[in-house]
Formats: C-alpha cells, structure tokens, sequence
C-alpha cells in the first residue's frame, strides 16, 4: 500500500488536502506489489494568491517517479499531477518488465492492468528525424539561435573545445548547457 506523507510550504494542509491527495495517489496502489509499500513524498507550494506547486516524488528500488505541476487551483494540480504519475507508471511497467526479463530480475515493484507491449513501443516511436549540421559557435550564440528557433534546447559544435554541446532553456526561465566530454 502507498504511504503518503504531505508537506506544504506557505499552506497549512487541512484535512481536505489531504484526503484528496489520498484519495487520488491511493488510485496509484493497482500498481504496486502488495509487499512493497513505497512512499510518496508530496510537497505542496503556494506562491501569493495566484499560483500553487504541487509536487510529488515516489522513490522505488529501480526508478523514481515524479511529477510536478503549477496550476492556479491546488486540485487541479493534484489531478495534473497524479495523471503524469500515472502515465509514466504504464510507460515504465512495459519497459522495466522487459528488462527484467532480460536480465532475470524478479523484484521490480510495478504490476497491474497489462499493457501491451505494442501500446508501449507507440509511445516510444519516433515520428520524425531531422537531419542537422553542427555550426561551431559559443553558448551565448546558441541560446540565440534556441529562442530564435523558439525550441527548448539546441545542439551544437562548441568553437572553443570543438565538443559537441547542448544549451537548454530550464523550467525556471534560465539557461543550462550540457557539454560532452571524453
């Protein structure tokens, strides 16, 4: 059985917050082996009157879930939230379970409805290829050319070590570059 345990930040959780997120996480419980009780960490943020964060993250012996979601109504941001939860769950059970079988691990946690592992690989087709050239430049000219192209993230050639380098635009509004090393 999931165990929750809610935290808020510049929020008293009430009662009602609470039960709702019981009540919506605990829906999660199909998925999980009656022999693991795996504990779902929710941290609930209100920014002034007009935003609230809802958080939640599952750590499991061989993958953490989370999700996050800002939304103006708190309970729509639960429901945001245990919906991707919910998703990657589906996603995570066909591949994991594969491996699993693979390898011969017999522990993964995850159970429940059986997917198919066709409705499995259509979520992870790819739809599109694009071919690219990488144009040597620094960071600051491949931020411009990102938002320029309005993508959130660009890959490039970086002029000064000749790496290839990936800039891309964080959840917070700023910048993050990934460089490849040797």
């Amino acid at each position: 059985m999931l165990k929750i345990n809610v935290r808020g930040e510049n929020i008293e959780v009430t009662d009602a917050i609470r039960s709702y997120i019981e009540k919506r996480l605990g829906n999660l419980n199909k998925y999980f082996k009656d022999t693991e009780n795996p504990i779902a960490h929710v941290n609930l943020k209100v920014y002034g009157t007009k935003s609230t964060k809802v958080e939640v993250t599952i750590p499991m012996p061989y993958l953490t879930l989370r999700a996050e979601k800002i939304d103006p109504d708190m309970y729509k941001g639960i429901d945001a939230v245990f919906e991707k939860l919910e998703r990657q769950i589906r996603k995570f059970k066909t591949k994991i379970n594969r491996k699993s079988r693979e390898k011969g691990i017999k522990d993964f946690n995850l159970v429940g409805p059986s997917d198919t592992e066709a409705e499995a690989s259509d979520d992870l087709a790819i739809v599109r290829t694009k071919h690219v050239s990488l144009k040597p430049m620094d960071a600051q000219e491949a931020v411009l050319q990102m938002d320029m192209l309005g993508h959130n993230f660009f890959v490039f050639e970086d002029a000064k070590t000749n790496g290839t380098s990936i800039v891309y635009k964080r959840n917070d509004g700023r910048y993050g570059l990934i460089e490849t090393g040797e």
